[in-house]
């Protein structure tokens, strides 16, 4: 891909592109797409379903689909990848991964963001306790200063989650790509997602403001639209993978 700002002579060391790649990243995605939009849709749709009922599933299914995550999109960059040489995909590629040898790094990988949006949960329960029972003392008190303070705790609470997730978002993006299609460990893969996510801060903004805007579009329509921009997201995170990792 064009768009290089600097490159590494490192193989798995991530470099820096163009601010302008964020948009390319989804007009290649698109093209990847319109190759077999049928059968990405088919996919996108399965992998729903998949992650919906295994949600319904108390606590084993979440778990699962924790655990699992990691190698559905793993699959899905497999199938990336084939369609990009000109090969064919079918169904069972969305399983793909589940077959190869790197099926543990990946659950490992799962457990690995499993644990993290524990803490994360944990984090904002504290605080969003803190701030729920600040603002009921305030009320039966009769304070108005103490409920805005508990008001305060309880908005600081959500953007430090906020903030939480997108850092453990980061560390995830390229983590699946590079354990499937290049043998890095889960630990390692991580690391290097976040590394790369922090040098091209400018194209994943310009990335974030697209996928602002088609989100809010796709889900006008009974949010049917989803149907073409889930499969379109997830070859985004290939064509960002290929570009930032010179793959």
């Amino acid at each position: 891909m064009d768009g290089t700002v600097t490159a590494s002579s490192d193989p798995n060391q991530p470099r820096t592109v163009d601010g302008g790649q964020g948009v390319k990243w989804w007009t290649d995605a698109w093209a990847l797409f319109t190759k077999n939009a049928a059968i990405w849709i088919v996919l996108g749709l399965i992998l729903f379903i998949i992650l919906i009922v295994l949600a319904f599933i108390p606590i084993v299914g979440q778990l699962a689909s924790f655990l699992l995550l990691p190698v559905f999109v793993a699959s899905w960059m497999m199938a990336a990848q084939n369609v990009e040489g000109g090969g064919t995909i079918e169904v069972a590629d969305l399983f793909s991964a589940f077959k190869g040898d790197k099926v543990t790094s990946l659950i490992v990988l799962g457990a690995l963001l499993l644990a993290m949006m524990v803490v994360i949960f944990l984090v904002m329960g504290v605080l969003g306790f803190g701030g729920f029972m600040g603002m009921m003392a305030g009320g039966s008190m009769g304070s108005a200063k103490g409920m805005m303070a508990g008001m305060g705790v309880s908005i600081l609470a959500m953007l430090i989650g906020f903030v939480l997730v997108t850092l453990v978002t980061m560390a995830f993006w390229f983590a699946p790509p590079l354990v499937a299609l290049r043998g890095v460990a889960p630990v390692d893969a991580m690391r290097l997602s976040f590394a790369a996510c922090m040098k091209n801060i400018v194209p994943f903004l310009l990335w974030g403001l697209i996928y602002l805007v088609a989100s809010i579009v796709a889900s006008i329509p009974f949010a049917l639209g989803w149907l073409v921009l889930g499969p379109v997201l997830m070859l985004t995170v290939y064509v960002s993978y290929k570009d930032v990792f010179a793959a």
